[in-house]
């Protein structure tokens, strides 16, 4: 029921009383590096059961198809006329031909170079891959050695996809996707290095570098900034579900149940010789409120403004993580 909570104020709006940049407290006593290290060493040691993300869902369109450079290989994603998500490898068997942003008829990959249909069921030479389609994200298993699969890949926590509404934005960064999994892990650097999108950011609780499992999350108290002047306070909970994924949940406060989910997808060396990961972002919005409704009726509209506040942070972030990326490889 579209109704107000009575224990949540009517405006979630509040003034922001923050001090100047240079006048904050600081927060590197607290920003342990083993802790940091540690829980990002339990992010890596968990099961990907061979998944990685690919691109938004909506990127992947009828009549076409979508490439990108997964871990190394050229995949290819299409939809079949029902709207099936299919993946494959991103080179035509017959002559090499690039497979990416090729026509699809009939619901199969026609290749340009010389017409050869490539369907779902694959053939010689051309060996299709898993594809998964969670109504926000595209994925595609790839299997590495030594690797146990899964049929679909591991999801955070999301809230009703009919009363949500998803954004997804990709950047991409010179580093791995370790060093993407690093900044997230480390939530105390988020007031001083994006003060025009939060405030009066404090951790409450970090987990301990032997903590268990059920106990490994920072949890973070934070105001979003709207401007100079305004902002919104909440709780937000930093776990990760794989060892390419932080998701950032809203716990408590206004949109309580939204996710921000980070995946960090290794793609290929650029032509410098430096490793690029995309870091595809999906900012999946909820709210009870009646006005909520409204926004997602012009979502049109407001993807593209959450994509850009998406990546003017990643901007950001993307410094941190490329100069760890640097610094620990110059060792």
């Amino acid at each position: 029921m579209n109704e107000h909570r009575s224990d949540r104020p009517a405006n979630p709006l509040q003034r922001l009383r923050r001090p100047a940049w240079a006048d904050q407290s600081p927060t590197w006593a607290d920003a342990r590096p083993g802790i940091i290290r540690a829980a990002l060493a339990r992010a890596l040691a968990r099961p990907s059961g061979g998944w990685f993300v690919v691109a938004g869902s909506r990127e992947v369109r009828p009549g076409r198809t979508f490439g990108r450079v997964v871990d190394g290989r050229e995949v290819i994603l299409w939809r079949s006329t029902d709207g099936t998500l299919h993946a494959g490898p991103g080179a035509c068997p017959h002559l090499g031909a690039a497979l990416c942003d090729t026509p699809v008829h009939d619901g199969r990959v026609v290749c340009r170079w010389h017409g050869l249909a490539l369907g779902p069921e694959g053939r010689p030479g051309w060996r299709t891959f898993p594809a998964h389609d969670d109504g926000v994200l595209a994925w595609v298993r790839l299997e590495g050695a030594g690797e146990t699969v899964t049929d679909a890949p591991v999801l955070g926590p999301r809230p009703d996809p009919a009363r949500s509404l998803p954004t997804v934005a990709t950047v991409i960064g010179r580093c791995e996707p370790e060093d993407v999994l690093a900044n997230r892990l480390d939530p105390w650097h988020g007031a001083w290095f994006h003060p025009y999108s939060f405030a009066d950011l404090r951790v409450l609780s970090a987990p301990p570098p032997d903590c268990p499992p059920a106990e490994d999350r920072f949890l973070v108290e934070v105001t979003f900034t709207l401007g100079r002047r305004l902002g919104v306070p909440v709780k937000a909970e930093f776990t990760c579900p794989d060892p390419r994924t932080v998701t950032m949940e809203i716990v408590d406060g206004e949109g309580a149940g939204s996710v921000v989910e980070t995946h960090a997808t290794p793609l290929r060396p650029g032509p410098d010789g430096r490793p690029r990961t995309a870091v595809i972002e999906a900012v999946v919005a909820h709210s009870d409120r009646p006005g909520f409704e409204h926004s997602r009726k012009v979502a049109a509209a407001v993807r593209p403004l959450v994509a850009v506040a998406a990546k003017r942070l990643w901007r950001d972030d993307l410094d941190y993580a490329e100069r760890r990326h640097a610094l620990r490889t110059a060792r």
